[in-house]
C-alpha cells in the first residue's frame, strides 16, 4: 500500500468540478482525506477567474506511473482538452505531489497555497 498526496485545482465551475473530482478519486483510491478548498489568484493564466485548490491524502495499491496515468484519464473524462487549456480554462487539474517519500512537481511545493494546505486539517469524504 502506498501513501500519496494529490493536488486538485480548477478555475472553471470550480465548486462543481472539485466535487466531481473528489467523488471520482474516492472511488479509485483508499482512505481519502481532503483539505478545505482554498481560493487563489491565477498564476500564469490568461483568465482572471480565481482558482479553487485542494489537497487529497490517500492510499493506493497502484504504482506511481499507474496513478499519474489514472489522474490524466480522470482529467480527460472531466473534459480537460488542449483547446480549453489554450483558452486558459482549467476545469480540473490533478497532480501527483507525493508518492510515498518521492516528491513531484517540486516548484509547486513552494507555492503559498500548497504550504498553507499542507498545514490544514483534513476530512474523510
Amino acid at each position: 500500500m502506498h501513501n500519496c498526496i494529490i493536488s486538485l485545482a480548477s478555475n472553471y465551475r470550480q465548486e462543481e468540478n472539485l466535487a466531481e473530482a473528489r467523488q471520482r478519486l474516492s472511488q479509485v483510491l483508499l482512505e481519502c482525506r481532503f483539505t478545505r478548498e482554498l481560493q487563489t489568484e491565477p498564476f500564469r493564466s490568461s483568465r482572471p477567474e480565481l482558482y479553487a485548490n485542494q489537497l487529497l491524502y490517500a492510499k493506493t495499491q497502484l504504482d506511481a506511473m499507474q496513478l499519474v496515468r489514472l489522474l490524466k484519464e480522470l482529467e480527460l473524462a472531466m473534459g480537460r482538452t488542449a483547446e480549453a487549456r489554450s483558452q486558459g480554462i482549467v476545469g480540473i487539474d490533478l497532480d501527483l505531489m507525493l508518492f510515498d517519500e518521492t516528491r513531484y512537481h517540486l516548484r509547486d511545493w513552494e507555492r503559498p497555497y500548497i504550504l498553507a494546505l499542507l498545514n490544514e486539517p483534513v476530512v474523510e469524504l
